[in-house]
């Protein structure tokens, strides 16, 4: 099974990446073992998941999301989990 996620950085930017395990995943954000643009923003927050049967489809997923503006993953977020989406505005 593959995720598409999206984390909450420090500095409130949203990230969109995939994996097949959340929490390890995180984890190296976290660490400092995650992508540059997160390296620099830690510590991040995931705030959005979707599971993905094959990697195929979450890398379409991804870059369909990453073509999105940050109102419109905003209202995926919000419409999925309103605490998370209160965890982004602060």
């Amino acid at each position: 099974m593959w995720y598409l996620y999206i984390i909450k950085c420090d500095d409130t930017t949203l990230y969109t990446g995939i994996t097949t395990d959340l929490k390890r995943r995180i984890k190296k954000h976290n660490d400092k073992k995650g992508g540059h643009y997160t390296r620099v923003r830690l510590p991040v927050e995931l705030v959005y998941h979707e599971s993905c049967p094959t990697c195929s489809h979450a890398l379409k997923r991804e870059l369909e999301i990453k073509s999105w503006t940050k109102k419109k993953k905003e209202r995926l977020i919000k419409s999925i989990s309103p605490i998370a989406f209160k965890k982004i505005k602060t």
